[in-house]
């Protein structure tokens, strides 16, 4: 008798061809070296895609804002003026406290650090995978975006960039299980490693001896080892500190010093020999605040 609706492949068949399948794509992944460029052309081909589904967002947010009443912009203009304010007298110390240092640093005859470079990025998407800390940026290889490239937000380091699109990149979140960052203490310069743990307000200290000189509060800064983070950009804080002498290792909880779980606007790092044009030093904000000074 033949059947109207014929069955295909039972349930379990269909399990283990999709399962045979995953693994060969896998080993493919992980030993051809041609499937990073296809991978990098399918970022760019998804991209247009992005841009469209963050269309409708971007509408509201702009109808919103033309609907901000004339006093919310007076009082959010005033209030960004007395902050813009405070924050050129703080570059001008920092500028005096840079060419401090580097003089010092030439009568020791030791390196000068060089001045990154900067350019600001906006967040496009969040990835909705709960084992996987990762967002999209809406800067990629059109502005020199590279692997590996150090990203911040205004209070600290937040990731770096896993893969590269023509438009768009995306970055691994400090945050992420699989992502660790040399650092070193503030106070003392003990040299430690912060690695993920799967939570947006908390990083672990890995192997921290029993006897290390660390407090609660605190402030862990990138050590620039591994050449990834440049030196000196704010990691986290020191939250809590369980030493159990019964464990190898006390544990230490680490509440980052960037708000993961509000990035909106972002800067992009390089080093002064590779930035492109576009990308800001802090000279030359130093230089253009000598000039308003001037005026």
């Amino acid at each position: 008798m033949n059947e109207v609706f014929p069955r295909g492949p039972s349930l379990l068949t269909r399990f283990i061809l999709i399962l045979v399948f995953s693994i060969i794509a896998m080993i493919v992944d992980t030993k051809v070296d041609s499937v990073k460029t296809l991978r990098t052309y399918l970022t760019s081909f998804v991209s247009p895609l992005q841009y469209i589904a963050d269309m409708p967002g971007e509408v509201l947010n702009w109808s919103a804002s033309r609907f901000t009443s004339r006093q919310n912009m007076l009082e959010e203009n005033e209030l960004l003026t007395s902050q813009i304010t405070l924050l050129n007298g703080e570059l001008q110390r920092l500028a005096a406290l840079q060419q401090e240092n580097n003089n010092l640093r030439n009568l020791l005859d030791a390196p000068v650090r060089v001045d990154m470079h900067k350019m600001i990025a906006e967040l496009m998407s969040i990835d909705n995978n709960p084992y996987s800390h990762q967002i999209v940026i809406n800067k990629g290889t059109l502005n020199d975006v590279y692997l590996g490239q150090a990203i911040l937000d205004d209070n600290g380091i937040v990731g770096q960039v896993v893969e590269v699109g023509t438009t768009n990149s995306r970055v691994l979140l400090i945050s992420d299980v699989t992502h660790a960052i040399p650092i070193r203490i503030s106070r003392n310069n003990v040299r430690l490693v912060a690695s993920g743990t799967g939570t947006l307000n908390e990083l672990k200290l890995q192997h921290v001896p029993h006897s290390a000189e660390i407090r609660e509060g605190d402030l862990l800064i990138s050590s620039g080892l591994g050449n990834v983070f440049p030196e000196g950009y704010p990691v986290g804080i020191i939250d809590k500190i369980v030493s159990d002498e019964s464990q190898p290792f006390a544990e230490v909880s680490v509440k980052p010093a960037a708000r993961l779980d509000r990035l909106k606007y972002l800067l992009l790092l390089w080093p002064e020999d590779i930035a492109p044009e576009e990308a800001v030093a802090s000279s030359d904000l130093y230089q253009q605040l000598e000039s308003q000074d001037a005026r």
